[in-house]
């Protein structure tokens, strides 16, 4: 599961294309979140001019993202199952479905990620952030591992940005919903998606230890 920002989208020499292939030579099935509509279908088109594996999805698409009161309600992910399944990257578009009154709606990519992640039982979740990692607010040094508990307390902590505290808030409650651990990084890091995913090393700041909830 990886959620993906406009900076790394946008940025020419990013890996994460790359990325995407090492990660399917090691068996490694991902499904990306977009920032924005116009984002996604920026990443499709750009991934598929050498891949042809790229397929966008929308929250009306097997109903995946049903809307609900304050963001996203329950996940259907057999779309995304079925495409990971036939070898293809879901790039998800942040736009939830209302059945009732028959139309779309935004919502924040940050709980999308945590909503779909939560529902494919995700071992790893990546959220991409200008930021890099969450810093110490008081020596302002990179913190490398938080537990959920710890990052759900700096997502209140004003001194940090309210984007960068929607991130922190959506990567804890991930871990709880059960997640095995997210990471808060740089996308546009050489190899960042490989180095969080198939090895020990961090390139931001993970977080880990959440008591598993109900989703």
């Amino acid at each position: 599961m990886l959620r993906c920002d406009c900076e790394t989208v946008n940025a020419q020499d990013a890996t994460l294309f790359a990325d995407l292939d090492v990660l399917r030579d090691e068996g490694i099935g991902t499904v990306i979140v977009a920032p924005d509509a116009p984002s996604a279908r920026t990443f499709v088109m750009r991934m598929n001019l050498s891949q042809n594996r790229a397929v966008g999805v929308t929250g009306a698409d097997g109903a995946l993202l049903p809307h609900a009161a304050g963001g996203v309600g329950a996940v259907q992910p057999e779309v995304l199952l079925a495409l990971l399944e036939a070898g293809f990257v879901p790039i998800v578009e942040p736009i939830a479905y209302a059945p009732i009154a028959a139309r779309e709606e935004s919502v924040e990519a940050d709980d999308v990620a945590r909503a779909i992640g939560i529902a494919l039982r995700a071992s790893r979740a990546i959220f991409f952030h200008r930021a890099g990692s969450i810093a110490n607010p008081i020596t302002n040094d990179p913190i490398p591992e938080l537990t959920a508990a710890e990052a759900l307390a700096f997502a209140d902590d004003e001194r940090f940005a309210p984007d960068l505290r929607a991130t922190m808030r959506a990567a804890a409650r991930g871990v709880r919903g059960g997640i095995g651990a997210a990471a808060i990084c740089d996308g546009r890091i050489a190899h960042a998606a490989v180095i969080e995913l198939l090895t020990e090393q961090h390139v931001g700041t993970r977080v880990t230890g959440g008591v598993v909830l109900a989703a």
